[in-house]
């Protein structure tokens, strides 16, 4: 299994598939479970409202857009205002930064309250991410199943179950050729809170 990149602190993000890698203990047990208590506390939750075939919905799951200023995002018809840079979000960051040798502006958190929580079948492919963005998601919380498939009629899943304090980086054309999502689940499932770092352009 070849390496993505490896960070000083000896933290290794494997290649699982064509433009994904997984780091599954890239904070220790101990850490992870640290931050996900801080960020549970300490972040301006919100239920947003997004358009979905032309109509508005609250999304299923609660969320934060946190950067730079000037890092504006557009997603689903809705225009997102970042909120300012927390501490523990940002030692984070340059946690991530320094494994995946990217630099990020912004990061979208997701708070998955239980399993029926969940993110629909989409691709981080917004014009203000760039051509072939780098997406690195840092998983907190209870394990959920993370699903890919191609964008073409009849293409089969494939899962990932994302452990907590784990890693994925997806970058080259990822965006371009696939959807992900985080489906509900029957199980009982505690909260999980998920990070995504990006670069608005």
């Amino acid at each position: 299994m070849n390496a993505v990149a490896t960070d000083d602190a000896g933290r290794t993000i494997d290649e699982i598939g064509d433009g994904l890698g997984y780091c599954g203990r890239f904070l220790p047990e101990g850490q992870a479970d640290s931050l996900l208590q801080e960020l549970l506390r300490e972040v301006p939750w919100q239920r947003s409202e997004i358009r979905l075939y032309g109509r508005s919905v609250l999304e299923p799951r609660l969320s934060c857009w946190m950067g730079d200023p000037e890092a504006v995002y557009r997603y689903s018809g809705t225009a997102f205002t970042p909120k300012p840079w927390i501490m523990p979000v940002i030692q984070l960051r340059r946690e991530v930064e320094d494994c995946c040798g990217y630099r990020f502006n912004s990061v979208l958190l997701n708070y998955y309250r239980h399993g029926r929580d969940a993110m629909g079948w989409h691709s981080d492919d917004e014009p203000e991410l760039g051509q072939w963005p780098v997406i690195a998601s840092v998983s907190l919380g209870a394990e959920r199943r993370f699903l890919l498939r191609e964008k073409r009629q009849g293409a089969r899943a494939l899962g990932l179950t994302l452990a907590h304090g784990s890693l994925l980086l997806m970058h080259g054309d990822v965006q371009e050729r696939f959807q992900h999502a985080l489906p509900r689940t029957q199980k009982p499932v505690d909260a999980r809170i998920n990070l995504t770092f990006r670069k608005i352009l």
